[in-house]
């Protein structure tokens, strides 16, 4: 098998490197490394919350939803998982079914006033 660039290296490597493109603005970039981790690691909730937050930011927003919801499936009070798929979803013009997300997210941030 042929590594590339983007699974060179160890998983703690390929996490730095993901996060200093996500944290120069290079999310397409950031996405790629990623996604390889998240393959290797399904489990593990940081590198998915960051990759789709990569898709989002890079306006992938079917992916940043397909992993957002993956999150909120295993730990259904995972706050900003909710938040972010409440976002995505707006941005995709499904406001109706980002209220829902939206509402649990404030409700588990502790703001109620906007319920």
């Amino acid at each position: 098998m042929e590594t590339t660039y983007y699974d060179h290296g160890t998983p703690a490597e390929r996490w730095e490197r993901a996060r200093m493109f996500f944290d120069a603005k290079d999310y397409a970039t950031a996405a790629r490394v990623l996604d390889g981790l998240v393959e290797e690691e399904p489990a593990q909730t940081g590198p998915r919350l960051l990759l789709a937050r990569a898709y989002y930011h890079s306006a992938q927003l079917r992916r940043a939803e397909a992993e957002l919801r993956v999150i909120v499936e295993r730990d259904p009070v995972e706050h900003y998982a909710r938040l972010l798929l409440g976002r995505t979803l707006q941005r995709q013009g499904r406001e109706e079914e980002a209220r829902q997300h939206l509402r649990v997210a404030s409700a588990l941030a502790g703001d109620f006033e906007q319920l």
